[in-house]
């Protein structure tokens, strides 16, 4: 039996898979067939980039294969360097080409855009083998193959979650697959510690509470994975696939707010550095600023443990959504401006010591939603003087992102009178505002001028006085853009010549 597992890219509040990452849910997907007898030489990995790209004899293997596989959701989508995630016209044409069981699943469960529900039962309704995953695509993928191994009726396979038992076993079995990605050995493997949201209340717009309280893996599979996937050949890891990393293992003390337990991320990071001593990059993602500013001497021990076991050029996103307590009280966001403030000033006092790739060891990003209930005119203001005062009191911010509210059927922000369209004007000359004022400034401090930066890997070729592009592994990488025509694929260490307001101008140096 032939399956074939499409990576049409995801992208949530807590999880990325775009390229170079490779989203945990593949593995999962793959580790799953595998436990139920499918040999892993029956299994075929495509990227959706790559499928463009294929030639017709490539696609006829997916018209031969006896179920087809597609993973899709973008529910915080952003804009990509070099790759484009899947679109619905192209899930309808995959799904018209394979002929075996097709399955659609991942967070486009929850939507694509703001149809992309719809989109997808009218794609299941529309033929009798196609099949959408209501709860986990690998729970769901796992329980259609009956024993044979053969495919079994999906119309009897129960929609639910798989359990962390489950993912640590797949999580294992399922490492091989990343040998087929396209850009294999240089890739990021995100991994999942948790998910799901431990607050009592959410915020009005986010998805994670789809995925119910938080579940923790275990240190050990967490460790395991990693070790898999080294072996594998992986070299670039990212402990990404949670909304805070701080509060991995915490204690709940019955209120919103658990207590960090830094003796769990001291085992989890050692013991990723034991398995995978010869690993390139050790990142993080997302951590909850209310977390930060309420137990700093927890964060603090954390903080300390990363920077001993990690490499530099990590950041923290941290999701402050807006500056504006109004909006901050109408939605339930997690902090108040202050409380975000002593977070950034505590992570610069630890992490910002720079590291040897030429970037700091560990700095806050900050993310800011708009067209949430209760925002004014008033709100622009209150952010952009708030990221003034960050930058005015020499703070490092990696990054700043600015997006609008992409309210999902099931969230509160869906239910309510949103005030995007009466705000937009003052969003965009806001949002150019900060570009100017405080991206610009901040990244020439963050990356001064002759700052060496090492291992760049040079993605696509530009026009004009751009030759190539490139960015370190990592999180959040800055883009670098180089005078040169080099080859893709190829790593190089730069010197910075000039800033643009995301974006640095640079030299290859040659030894």
């Amino acid at each position: 039996m032939k399956i074939a597992i499409i990576d049409g890219y995801v992208d949530e509040p807590a999880c990325f898979g775009v390229p170079p990452y490779i989203s945990p849910y593949i593995r999962y997907i793959a580790g799953a067939l595998v436990e139920r007898g499918i040999g892993r030489d029956n299994i075929s990995y495509f990227t959706i980039d790559g499928i463009r790209n294929s030639k017709k004899e490539d696609l006829a293997l997916l018209g031969r294969a006896d179920l087809v596989v597609i993973l899709s959701g973008m529910t915080v989508p952003g804009k990509y360097l070099r790759s484009s995630p899947i679109t619905l016209k192209e899930i309808e044409y995959l799904c018209r080409t394979a002929a075996g069981v097709k399955v659609i699943g991942g967070p486009i469960r929850l939507g694509y855009s703001s149809e992309g529900g719809m989109a997808a039962s009218t794609l299941e309704m529309a033929d009798e083998n196609v099949f959408v995953a209501r709860q986990d695509i690998e729970a769901f993928v796992h329980d259609i193959i009956a024993p044979g191994p053969c495919i079994g009726d999906p119309d009897n396979v129960e929609h639910r979650m798989r359990t962390v038992g489950e993912i640590g076993r797949w999580a294992d079995k399922g490492a091989f697959i990343i040998r087929q990605h396209p850009d294999f050995p240089n890739i990021m493997c995100e991994m999942e510690t948790y998910r799901g949201c431990g607050r009592d209340t959410h915020c009005s717009f986010c998805t994670e509470f789809f995925y119910g309280p938080s579940t923790y893996r275990s240190v050990e599979d967490v460790v395991a994975e990693a070790a898999s996937l080294y072996k594998e050949g992986a070299l670039y890891f990212r402990l990404g696939r949670q909304p805070d990393l701080f509060t991995y293992h915490a204690v709940d003390l019955g209120d919103s707010l658990p207590r960090p337990n830094p003796q769990a991320l001291e085992s989890l990071y050692s013991g990723i550095r034991k398995v995978a001593p010869g690993l390139e990059v050790l990142h993080m993602d997302n951590a909850n600023p209310a977390t930060i500013a309420t137990y700093p001497d927890e964060c603090s021990k954390i903080m300390k443990t990363i920077l001993k076991y990690h490499t530099p050029g990590d950041v923290a996103a941290m999701g402050m959504e807006s500056a504006d307590p109004a909006v901050i009280r109408a939605n339930n966001l997690k902090a108040m401006p202050d409380d975000v403030f002593e977070a950034v000033k505590l992570m610069n006092e630890i992490g910002s010591i720079r590291g040897e790739n030429g970037l700091s060891h560990l700095l806050p990003g900050l993310n800011f939603v708009h067209g949430l209930a209760g925002e004014t005119k008033k709100t622009f203001g209150l952010n952009y003087d708030f990221l003034k005062n960050i930058l005015d009191d020499g703070l490092l911010l990696r990054r700043i992102n600015i997006r609008q509210v992409m309210p999902f059927s099931g969230t509160p922000a869906a239910e309510q009178q949103l005030p995007l369209a009466k705000n937009r004007k003052n969003f965009l000359k806001y949002k150019e505002k900060v570009r100017k004022d405080i991206d610009l400034p901040m990244l020439r401090k963050v990356v001064p001028r002759d700052t060496i930066l090492r291992d760049v890997l040079c993605e696509v070729w530009g026009e004009g006085s751009v030759g190539t592009f490139g960015r370190q592994m990592g999180s959040y990488p800055i883009l670098v853009g180089i005078s040169e025509k080099l080859p893709l694929g190829e790593f190089v260490d730069v010197r910075v010549t000039g800033h643009g307001f995301r974006s640095i101008s640079a030299t290859v140096i040659r030894e």
